[in-house]
């Protein structure tokens, strides 16, 4: 996987190898830094307390972090691509975007809050 970084203000492209399949998801989130949007795998599979039965309903975290902001709105209409909310991690900003069209149901997630990687953030209809 191809990913684009931008460091003090220089850009690097850098090639990501996924050592361990089985410990991510199936499904790309979109997630669009202070540079490039990329897609990335999600990085944690869910666990007991944030599984749901549609996977396809849900916006899960790309990353651990801190909620930055949030720009999406309970019962908004999104595209694949809107954004949804800013999360903070190591200093940098990561745009978290819808993967799939749909009607936001809930956020799950507010600004200041720490997230986990593939905790849930965004559930859609």
């Amino acid at each position: 996987m191809k990913l684009k970084i931008t460091i003090d203000n220089k850009n690097y492209d850098v090639d990501v190898e996924i050592a361990e399949t089985e410990n991510f998801g199936s499904r790309l989130h979109a997630v669009e830094s202070a540079v490039a949007r990329t897609p990335i795998a999600a990085t944690a599979a869910p666990t007991a307390e944030t599984a749901v039965a549609n996977e396809e309903k849900v916006c899960r975290s790309p990353v651990s972090g801190i909620v930055a902001s949030v720009t999406a709105q309970v019962g908004q209409s999104l595209q694949a691509g809107d954004a949804l909310l800013v999360l903070e991690a190591m200093k940098m900003e990561t745009q978290v975007t819808a993967h799939v069209a749909g009607k936001v149901t809930a956020i799950k997630v507010k600004a200041g809050d720490s997230v986990q990687s593939g905790q849930i953030l965004v559930e859609f209809e």
